[in-house]
């Protein structure tokens, strides 16, 4: 399964907004430069969240965005499916429609895809804001690693 560029921004616009939970607005600027990304693309994304009423924005000077919630309260999983994300890892996984496949309903397959699927459910639906901010404060050391090589 691959995320949409638009569902890794909007996680990572969050994350900034949730790290300044509690204080001040944050304006788009900033998100887009403490995360690199594309202002334009920001504020798509931004209002996207904003019907969804995931965050709201404060206008004029000293205006930005703040989490309409608690860092606790928004689930991971909130935000990618308001942006549009199917998080199942194929898509006959999925609801039966038309287009499945002709396999569907008696591929063995299948169940390992379903089985996969929802374990990526059940860590987005226990991951929050919250828990990325503490992550955070604890390093990134859980991605480095030490490869040795035997010839």
């Amino acid at each position: 399964m691959r995320l949409s560029t638009r569902a890794r921004y909007g996680v990572r616009a969050m994350f900034e907004l949730a790290k300044n939970y509690g204080s001040y607005p944050v304006p788009v600027k900033k998100i887009a430069r403490e995360q690199n990304i594309s202002l334009a693309y920001l504020e798509q994304i931004l209002n996207r969240l904003g019907r969804a009423r995931l965050v709201y924005s404060v206008k004029g000077p000293g205006g930005g965005f703040l989490l309409a919630r608690k860092p606790e309260e928004i689930k991971i999983i909130n935000i990618l499916r308001v942006l549009g994300e199917n998080v199942n890892p194929v898509f006959c996984v999925d609801e039966f429609e038309e287009n499945q496949c002709e396999q569907a309903e008696n591929c063995v397959v299948r169940l390992l895809w379903k089985k996969m699927g929802d374990k990526i459910k059940e860590i987005l639906e226990n991951t929050t804001l919250k828990d990325l901010c503490e992550w955070s404060k604890g390093g990134l050391d859980e991605f480095k690693h030490e490869f040795t090589f035997y010839r």
